[in-house]
């Protein structure tokens, strides 16, 4: 130790910074505090650093240092303990501090730390020096970045500029483009416009047209009427001349029977004459053809007969299934509750699903499995099967009811065939158009293969 000049030891306390100490030193005195922090037991420590004894020296650096820092610049003793560590990690430092010369080559920063620690005699200016150090560094290392980022800058400014001529002008063809697009739009749209007027001349024509034909075929059918009531009146007098007629026969009076014969005749002259005057069209639509039945050839999935099928023969799927542009919309839990009810909802879904894709790729019709989501209390993850569309109803919404909007979402005409148990639902996809068939009709499919 150097002593002062009345013999006690001199630790550098008299000695005061007069200026903040330099980050650069302030780091390295606190991870040489952090690295003497577990040479020392706990009743060694400030009361301020005991929390932190069972820290690793990274995590003490880095959430205690300030108040180790503290503690090295108001606690003496932790101070002077903290050196002792530090002394015996690096003894020729601290016994070239001692002597007033420390090594050349050693980092200034790291003599600076052991200084402000050891307090040996001139410790302030080897930690000014230590911070003015820095600070030069900093400087010319800042100067240089500065320089750097400037010749960067330029670099960056030379290729903004070029690319902005080379921009500028791929906008100005750009934009001579457009003009001379805008130009052969504009004769077009004259072009156009003149068209519209020239159709709306003849509209215009054609509906005067059209209204003079209306007027005229009004004054047909109104002389139509007129002939039709003369001749309704000259009917009716033939048919009293014709009763008169028949009277007269009945007395014996024949001159009355050439009478009659006339106006027969003129009546049925008449009548030839109306029906040219009408103009009426021949008859192509009989009464029978009014009547709706199903005509061969034109069957619906309705009208397809068990042809010597029973009803849970799977084979009626297969002619369903092979109508054009047929959809399968399967009611799923009622299929795998029906098939296998004591395995996990989970692992009927996966069994269900997988048949149902082959079947998909057997037919190729398009099929949907719908499954209750109604009680999930999450999404179900599952990655559907090609050729199967797999939906869960929404919350408040039943399986049944989703199925009910697929039917009513098909447009008319198309092959629909529901699977599904429930009287219910069978019963309202039936009204929608849609063909019932029951679960195990399809589950004797799928177990076919």
């Amino acid at each position: 130790m150097v002593e002062s000049a009345g013999g006690e030891p001199d630790d550098g306390t008299a000695e005061v910074l007069d200026r903040p100490l330099p980050d650069g030193v302030r780091r390295r005195v606190v991870q040489i505090a952090s690295d003497g922090f577990g040479g020392l037991t706990l009743a060694e420590l400030p009361a301020q650093l005991r929390q932190y004894a069972r820290f690793t020296p990274t995590r003490r650096a880095k959430f205690a240092g300030n108040a180790m820092a503290a503690a090295l610049d108001g606690d003496t003793l932790f101070r002077q303990r903290i050196g002792e560590r530090l002394r015996e990690a690096q003894p020729e430092l601290a016994n070239a501090l001692d002597a007033g010369s420390p090594p050349p080559a050693a980092d200034p920063l790291d003599v600076a730390a052991a200084a402000y620690v050891l307090r040996p005699t001139g410790w302030v200016k080897l930690v000014t020096a230590a911070g003015e150090e820095a600070q030069r560094a900093d400087a010319e290392r800042a100067d240089e970045e500065t320089r750097a980022e400037l010749e960067r800058l330029r670099e960056e400014l030379a290729a903004a500029r070029g690319q902005t001529r080379a921009e500028t002008e791929r906008l100005r063809t750009e934009l001579e483009s457009a003009r001379r697009e805008a130009e052969s739009m504009h004769r077009k749209l004259r072009g156009a416009l003149s068209d519209v007027k020239r159709g709306e001349a003849a509209l215009r024509k054609v509906a005067g047209e059209i209204e003079a034909v209306r007027s005229e075929g009004q004054a047909q059918v109104s002389a139509a009427e007129s002939e039709t009531r003369r001749l309704k009146a000259r009917l009716a007098e033939t048919e009293a001349a014709l009763e008169a007629s028949r009277r007269a026969a009945r007395e014996g009076r024949s001159v009355e029977d050439m009478r009659v014969r006339l106006l027969l005749d003129t009546v049925l002259e008449s009548a030839q004459g109306l029906r040219r005057e009408l103009a009426l069209p021949p008859v192509s639509v009989r009464p029978a053809e009014t009547v709706d039945a199903v005509e061969p050839g034109r069957m619906s999935p309705k009208d397809i007969a068990a042809r010597a099928l029973s009803e849970n023969d799977p084979a009626i799927l297969d002619q369903l299934l092979a109508l054009p542009q047929a959809h399968l919309v399967v009611d799923g839990y009622n299929v795998t509750k029906t098939g296998y009810p004591t395995m996990p909802l989970e692992k009927q879904r996966l069994r269900l699903l997988g048949s149902l894709s082959q079947l998909a790729l057997q037919s190729g019709a398009e099929v949907t499995c719908v499954f209750d989501g109604a009680e999930l209390a999450a999404p179900v993850l599952l990655a559907p099967p090609r050729g199967v569309r797999v939906l869960f109803s929404k919350p408040g919404v039943t399986a049944d009811e989703l199925i009910r909007q697929l039917v009513r979402a098909e447009p008319p005409g198309r092959p629909v065939v529901v699977v599904s148990t429930d009287r219910e639902v069978a019963d309202g996809i039936a009204k929608a158009g849609a063909r019932p068939v029951a679960s195990v009709v399809l589950l004797k499919r799928l177990s076919r293969g």
